[in-house]
């Protein structure tokens, strides 16, 4: 239940079935309707307000909570490395959340975005990372992906920033989760 969990190839969930008890319906423009916990819905909703007061920037969900059973069908043989293994998936803590944009511009595009670049520089003000860094597949285990972004509470997301910690997994100390 730990808004600091750490999960990646090499750290499942345990169990690996596991449904965060306090998902909600995360009121923000979206492609489906996206549920996550009630402290990272929140932060969202926050974040996706400010990027529009602040910027005009118009954010939507593209995906945030899925299941064991949805990750399972998403995953199938394995063979995009961007999809996690069922059990071993952020979006199954109710805590990550894909984000694009109102106009349409949704994961790779958010790399080269004005909306991308605001996210990258104002996230963590809400909490959030950007959880899989270009420069850290060889720690994340993921492909970097612009647009995935770890709820992990205001505290922890500013200690980052001010330190330049970019993964959990380096500022924990914990192994690498090496792509297969």
């Amino acid at each position: 239940m730990s808004i600091w969990v750490v999960v990646n190839r090499d750290r499942p969930l345990n169990p690996e079935d596991f449904v965060p008890p306090d998902l909600v319906e995360v009121p923000v423009a979206h492609t489906w309707v996206p549920e996550m916990r009630q402290e990272a819905s929140d932060a969202v909703v926050a974040m996706f307000q400010a990027a529009a007061d602040e910027a005009g920037y118009f954010l939507a969900s593209n995906s945030a909570y899925r299941s064991y059973s949805t990750q399972v069908d998403l995953y199938g043989d394995g063979d995009d490395p961007t999809t996690a293994p069922p059990g071993r998936s952020e979006h199954q803590t109710g805590l990550g959340i894909d984000i694009g944009t109102e106009r349409g511009c949704t994961f790779e595009c958010m790399e080269d975005s004005e909306e991308g670049q605001w996210l990258r520089d104002n996230a963590y003000r809400f909490g959030f990372i950007l959880r899989y860094p270009a420069d850290k597949v060889d720690v994340t285990g993921y492909p970097h992906e612009a647009w995935h972004y770890r709820y992990i509470g205001v505290d922890l997301a500013t200690k980052m920033h001010e330190t330049g910690y970019t993964t959990l997994e380096e500022f924990f100390g914990l192994p690498a989760a090496p792509m297969p």
